[in-house]
């Protein structure tokens, strides 16, 4: 009983107690009858349920949230449906994709009862044809996809369950608000073999975009190499720079072939060297010193300026 009526039956009660030995017999028994009648007939229903009634087998009415009365005896409550969004867990073990791979599925369904009359008379036990008929449409949308497109598009799964069990319930009054698939799980085996592909795959890829980079670096060359050919200057003005780069740092020791001084400018292998701190040598007569002379590199200047060594 719900409350209110609870409350009424129980002032009843204890008024019929009180009849009794204050009034007269008969009062206190139809007080008793009365209670009786109260705690058969008045109903009261939740904002979210809905009251299948029945008079004499027959749908007499579906009533709503409220306080409402019945005929005792001829009536009869055979369904108290909630209207609430409720869930279903529903999963499909070792199930075959349409490739032959064995998969476990687990899935969630949120549906609701959108015709109480249908959910109480069409149907003996709707919540549990829900999740047979969730798990059987699972089977077979597994059983028509690819594994890659299972693991993938989840969203295409999901809306396509979703169409396959609202079409199989809605005749029940059963409304199908969405489905998610929460997990997908493959045999060990496979997922080692599919990690393999995976990195087999990232090498290629990898050893693609390094090709295509060797590719345009070499075209980059060619071009620095047609430059350098129709201007020897600035040949000769990389090269300094290359030995300026090599000889920042400190206690560095350089050895460079001879054919490569040679084709060297002397003035510029001059000024390379003055770049690179090692010394600053003396003009070609020897007339005077470009810069200061650095002691202890007399045959270099010499050997500079043109002069056999002392």
């Amino acid at each position: 009983m719900n409350p209110i009526a609870t409350f009424l039956v129980f002032a009843l009660i204890v008024s019929g107690i009180a009849a009794e030995h204050w009034v007269n017999l008969y009062l206190a028994v139809a007080l008793f009858v009365l209670a009786t009648i109260v705690a058969a007939s008045l109903k009261m229903a939740n904002v979210w349920q809905k009251f299948v009634i029945l008079r004499m087998g027959k749908l007499q009415s579906v009533r709503g949230a409220g306080m409402f009365a019945i005929i005792p005896v001829l009536d009869t409550v055979v369904a108290i449906i909630d209207g609430r969004i409720q869930t279903t867990a529903f999963n499909a073990e070792q199930a075959l994709t349409k490739d032959t791979v064995p998969v476990n599925v687990d899935a969630i369904i949120f549906w609701h009862v959108q015709d109480a009359e249908k959910a109480a008379l069409a149907i003996t036990n709707y919540r549990e044809a829900i999740d047979r008929v969730a798990q059987t449409s699972l089977r077979e949308m597994i059983g028509s996809s690819m594994l890659a497109a299972l693991l993938s598009d989840r969203k295409d799964a999901d809306e396509q369950l979703k169409v396959e069990i609202g079409q199989k319930t809605a005749p029940w009054g059963i409304s199908v608000s969405s489905v998610e698939i929460r997990d997908v799980a493959i045999p060990v085996a496979l997922q080692d073999a599919m990690s393999r592909q995976a990195q087999a795959e990232r090498e290629k890829q990898a050893r693609v975009i390094l090709g295509s980079a060797e590719a345009a670096i070499a075209g980059k060359f060619v071009e620095a190499a047609a430059i350098y050919a129709g201007h020897p200057w600035a040949l000769q003005l990389r090269a300094m720079n290359i030995i300026y780069e090599t000889t920042k740092e400190r206690g560095a020791t350089i050895l460079m072939p001879s054919s490569m001084v040679d084709s060297l400018n002397p003035s510029a292998a001059t000024l390379a060297f003055a770049l690179a701190g090692n010394a600053v040598p003396l003009d070609r007569k020897g007339a005077g010193a470009i810069g200061p002379a650095i002691p202890g590199n007399g045959a270099v200047q010499d050997a500079l300026a043109g002069q056999p060594p002392a």
